[in-house]
């Protein structure tokens, strides 16, 4: 299964995790990002899964605004008699999601486009968080 909107592979894991994890957050479908299989398909597998598989959610955990915790899940897989990890990433409810760094920035903001993880506009970005504030303001109950 080739690269897709919904389908990126890395052979290894990288500095780019982030950006391609938030980029399926804020995308309207989310997607899986494969762990140790180049862009070609091949299995490369990975050394240290369960060694890479935490490493891969402290980094979710710490570098993503909002939380990411509970839209993603990552899997255990074996391929050709190699280790791989499969993340599964959720559409976000609270977009933009961002890498904590850079903040709400054409930086820090990515979306999925064709099968690559492209940098948000700022006005997509201001259009994205005004709907979310909206969204949480109108849930607001007024006091008596």
């Amino acid at each position: 299964m080739p690269e897709t909107n919904r389908i990126e592979y890395k052979r290894e894991l990288s500095d780019g995790l982030e950006k391609e994890v938030i980029a399926f957050l804020n995308y309207r479908e989310g997607g899986i990002l494969y762990i140790g299989i180049d862009k070609n398909e091949n299995v490369y597998g990975l050394a240290d899964s369960d060694g890479d598989q935490l490493k891969i959610k402290d980094r979710l955990k710490n570098n993503i605004r909002p939380s990411a915790l509970g839209l993603f899940d990552i899997v255990s897989e074996e391929r050709t008699g190699k280790d791989i990890l499969k993340i599964i990433i959720a559409s976000g409810p609270e977009k933009p999601y961002h890498l904590k760094k850079y903040g709400m920035s054409e930086k820090g903001c990515f979306i999925r486009m064709g099968s690559s993880a492209e940098p948000m506009s700022q006005k997509m970005i201001d259009e994205l968080f005004a709907k979310r504030t909206r969204n949480s303001i109108s849930k607001i109950k007024a006091g008596r």
